[in-house]
């Protein structure tokens, strides 16, 4: 299938009405994740509001997921969830320009967070509804989201070397703005068919298995706090331009952005256990390097190319075993437990322990990251004993 041609002789699907959404969620997402940690010491919150000010943020991603997509599950109308959720999020992160105290950015951030993190789950079950019978055909479409991120990081790197911190909001801002056209632009898909076969969701958390496995994730994310929230300023701090640390976030998408043109082949051949188990010890590996290495450029760009595997081949890999493990009625429910667990509370505790680390241990908190690494590689190994692609 060639990009020229995304619908090929098959189905029409509409893909860039599809990827339009990828573009700007993702746009948006590498605004916030490398400058949002910079911005708000630019404005002179401390490392520990600043911990807090994301983990609020990431937060937002525990709850969001479960009670939007009850929503859309009882109305069966998912893109008005998303429109509805794009729109108020673009309203609602405008207050930003008028936010001044610690408590009003505070306010802000929880009401953009909950509605931005309620909009990806929601069009991702969206594109696969539309996408039924060629699932596979997914990462042509997913793509662009990595295209976008790496667009935003590189192009915002470079402004803010000129401009400085006071434009970020802005920017932000327009991108949101973007991320509300294109969801008014995607088209509904039919309703998915229900699965009844399958354990129920209770009875599938309940396995010890699952709930190592469940534990592997959230860990993983935790150490991922760290990164998210101060790796920017890590390097800031240690003579790195925007526009470098810009290309060095970006370089990471790249090396992601390989990876899942490939997950289809990788996976049959080598199975869930051993790859998540490799990524997450090669994560362990990028969080020891970012510690001991952050004057070598050179080192920090190969610890980046380790986000193939600490993100890429994790996050693939942890799909296809929760679709795996939830299956039927339970498999939305499942889904959201993920995202919740690990993009939401994962990330959350790793953002506030960071941020009450740093101004005492510095790079070194990323040392304690990379042992949290290993020890869910370790979790991994063992809950998923047994398992076949």
């Amino acid at each position: 299938m060639s990009v020229g041609a995304p619908g090929g002789a098959q189905t029409p699907l509409p893909y860039w009405r599809l990827s339009g959404f990828y573009l700007f969620f993702f746009a948006a997402l590498g605004a916030l994740m490398p400058y949002w940690g910079p911005y708000l010491r630019a404005e002179g919150f401390s490392s520990a509001e600043i911990g807090q000010l994301l983990a609020i943020l990431h937060a937002t991603k525990i709850i969001a997921p479960n009670v939007w997509g009850a929503l859309a599950d009882r109305l069966d109308r998912r893109m008005a969830v998303v429109r509805a959720a794009s729109v108020v999020a673009f309203l609602a992160f405008s207050a930003i320009l008028i936010a001044e105290t610690y408590g009003a950015v505070a306010l802000v951030m929880a009401l953009f967070g909950f509605f931005w993190n309620a909009a990806l789950p929601q069009y991702e079950a969206n594109t696969f509804n539309h996408l039924r019978g060629q699932e596979h055909r997914y990462g042509r479409i997913r793509l662009w989201g990595s295209v976008g991120f790496i667009l935003s990081v590189m192009g915002i790197g470079e402004m803010l070397d000129r401009a400085g911190f006071d434009a970020l909001p802005y920017v932000v801002l327009l991108i949101f703005g973007g991320l509300a056209i294109s969801s008014l632009i995607a088209p509904e898909a039919g309703r998915a068919m229900r699965r009844a076969d399958g354990d129920g969701f209770w009875e599938t958390l309940r396995r010890p298995a699952v709930i190592g496995f469940f534990l592997a994730c959230f860990l993983n994310q935790m150490g991922h706090g760290p990164f998210y929230g101060f790796f920017s300023i890590y390097l800031e701090d240690h003579g790195y331009s925007g526009g470098l640390i810009g290309a060095l976030w970006a370089w990471g998408v790249v090396a992601e952005i390989v990876i899942f043109l490939v997950m289809h082949r990788l996976l049959p051949r080598f199975g869930a256990r051993t790859l998540l188990t490799l990524a997450l010890t090669l994560g362990g590996l990028r969080w020891l390097m970012v510690a001991a290495w952050v004057d070598s450029a050179w080192l920090v760009a190969l610890s980046q190319t380790f986000h193939a595997a600490s993100f890429g081949i994790y996050h693939a890999v942890a799909i296809d075993v929760v679709n795996r493990f939830f299956t039927g009625a339970a498999q939305g429910r499942g889904q959201a437990l993920y995202s919740s667990l690990t993009f939401g509370a994962g990330v959350a505790l790793g953002s506030l322990l960071s941020g009450m680390a740093w101004d005492l241990f510095g790079g070194q908190t990323f040392l304690a990251a990379s042992a949290v690494a290993f020890l869910a590689a370790i979790l991994a190994a063992w809950s998923l004993r047994g398992q076949r692609a």
